[in-house]
């Protein structure tokens, strides 16, 4: 007997819940007000302009170090999206068990490095990773933030990660 498929709008909460779950697990990422427009499988981090975020009020200018935290999230957040996606979609992994708290392992940065190619004006700034290898052990991404115009990002980082043993629930830290 087939198993009836489920309503596309089903589908799309639960991967909806499960994003929104892991972001908001980290209480940096809500600090910043980071957020992920999500297309399927694609991510898009989204940071949100704030006036908390300048570094530089004479230019003035998003601090680098806010820039570089927006691409370090927007890669652990992307690596671990496409750690999950399998079970998410297989059913394996219940996305109500992670809004509940029992969070998955995120990646760990062993090294991040970032190239600064212009000022981050004071607007909303996006970015997107792209995983370019992920074994059991070690994950290599390369992430670019861009504000108005994706072809002249205002910085691309390359990092490195240590990947979780497997899939151990964290509680969600306050």
């Amino acid at each position: 007997m087939k198993k009836t498929p489920e309503p596309v709008q089903v589908i799309k909460q639960r991967r909806d819940r499960a994003l929104a779950a892991m972001v908001d697990g980290v209480p940096y990422i809500r600090f910043l007000g980071i957020r992920f427009d999500r297309r399927g499988d694609e991510l898009t981090g989204i940071l949100p302009y704030d006036d908390k975020l300048i570094g530089n009020p004479q230019l003035p200018a998003i601090h680098g170090g806010v820039t570089a935290a927006f691409l370090e999230v927007t890669a652990v957040i992307g690596l671990s999206w496409t750690m999950i996606w399998q079970d998410l979609e297989a059913g394996r992994l219940d996305p109500d068990h992670i809004a509940s708290g029992a969070l998955p392992q995120m990646p760990k940065t062993i090294g991040l490095t970032v190239d600064y190619l212009r000022s981050g004006l004071p607007r909303d700034a996006y970015a997107r990773a792209f995983v370019l290898r992920s074994g059991r052990r070690y994950a290599s991404v390369r992430v670019e933030a861009w504000q108005d115009n994706v072809a002249r990002p205002i910085a691309q980082a390359s990092g490195h990660f240590r990947m979780p043993s497997a899939f151990t629930p964290r509680t969600r830290s306050a």
